[in-house]
């Protein structure tokens, strides 16, 4: 249930992504601003991340999870209603700031729910289900927008999110409520002592922040050259892409599990190299769909098992703390997916398919140089047994 109900919300993050050359025609928007769609949505990603997930460490997580589930209905009914501009993008905000607060508060629920010695795998496990959400996403938002538009697909989601909610309420488990006594203003103040303590979360936020821009630069820029010619593909077939990193699934329980075991370096080591060489058969793609392939492959492997790692290290730092921890870690998270998607649309409409793999490349290799300074610089981050 936890990687189910996470998996459909954070889809909702991510369904513009193959649509924004629909999105660009419908409302007028030029390809090198309509990266702005998505970077609304990541707004919104961050302000749940400042202001709603850490409510999951003073209040009962259930009833928390359902009040959230039902105003993101809401919102995605006013973006599937939306006529100008300002209105989309207040929409898309909110369904970035409700989506992301449902995603990581259960991300936090099951770290809570879970014994200390198999947190990586049961975080890895929901994790998992984000990363299949995420990639479902873009297979359901290409499928329904060719058959029954783009505003099809945010009404058919508040349908399914509607759905959702009655077995979400009933199967769930019932955790203590946390004895936490500060209020909401001290809640959300005590996020800077940790920030500003917690060396595993500073360290780990940092490569969070560059690995997903990294990803998003790719993402967000994939759908420009394949909807034009000599491609014109269907939303469908490019949201289709999407599945070939499926692999990316699987590195979750992976990396979870190793991290569990004491070798989270290792795998951050092998998931940045994963990710910098992804970059070489991306940048082939105008050559051969084969090498793009590949290259989706490597990508979502090595950023999946990346994330999953740093979860499962940040987890271990402080129990009582999981919502502000994972509200901390995703806004790193939050700042790198909107750059990367902004940047990428603006580098697409001045150097092509050939400047964003360069950009991508730099912030990938930036990743792996800033992680290499950083390993030594907390012992036993590892957290070895």
């Amino acid at each position: 249930m936890f990687a189910a109900a996470s998996g459909l919300s954070v889809a909702n993050v991510y369904y513009a992504q193959p649509l924004l050359d629909a999105l660009a025609l419908d409302f007028g928007i030029s390809h090198a601003a309509v990266g702005g769609v998505v970077t609304a949505t990541q707004v919104g990603c961050a302000l749940a991340l400042l202001l709603l997930v850490p409510l999951g460490d003073r209040l009962d997580r259930r009833r928390l999870m359902a009040g959230q589930l039902l105003a993101l209905v809401a919102a995605l009914i006013a973006v599937g209603l939306a006529r100008s501009t300002p209105v989309l993008l207040a929409a898309m905000l909110a369904v970035g700031l409700l989506g992301t607060a449902m995603t990581q508060g259960l991300i936090a629920y099951a770290a809570s729910a879970a014994a200390p010695h198999e947190q990586g795998r049961v975080v890895g496990a929901a994790q998992g289900g984000v990363f299949v959400g995420l990639l479902l996403a873009r297979v359901f938002a290409g499928g329904v927008s060719d058959v029954a538009g783009w505003r099809g697909v945010y009404f058919c989601s508040a349908a399914m999110m509607l759905a959702l909610a009655w077995p979400l309420w009933r199967r769930l488990p019932v955790l203590a409520v946390a004895s936490n006594s500060m209020s909401y203003p001290r809640l959300l103040l005590s996020m800077l002592a940790l920030l500003r303590t917690e060396k595993v979360l500073q360290v780990r936020g940092v490569l969070a922040l560059l690995m997903f821009a990294a990803f998003n630069i790719f993402w967000s820029a994939l759908v420009l050259p394949l909807s034009a010619p000599p491609y014109e593909f269907s939303h469908t077939l490019i949201g289709a892409f999407g599945l070939v990193g499926a692999a990316g699934a699987l590195a979750a329980a992976w990396a979870g599990a190793w991290a569990d075991r004491g070798y989270g370096q290792y795998t951050s080591a092998a998931a940045l190299v994963l990710l910098l060489l992804s970059w070489i058969p991306l940048s082939l793609m105008e050559w051969s769909l084969w090498a793009l392939l590949i290259g989706i492959v490597l990508l979502d492997l090595g950023g999946q098992a990346l994330h999953v790692t740093n979860q499962s290290l940040i987890f271990r730092t402080r129990p009582q703390a999981h919502s502000r921890l994972v509200g901390l870690y995703m806004l790193f998270y939050s700042v790198g997916s909107g750059l990367g998607a902004i940047s990428t649309t603006v580098t697409y409409a001045h150097s092509g398919w050939a400047g964003v793999c360069a950009l991508g490349a730099a912030v990938s290799l930036l990743a792996l140089l800033f992680w290499a300074l950083t390993r030594k610089l907390k012992p036993g981050v590892g957290f070895r047994a």
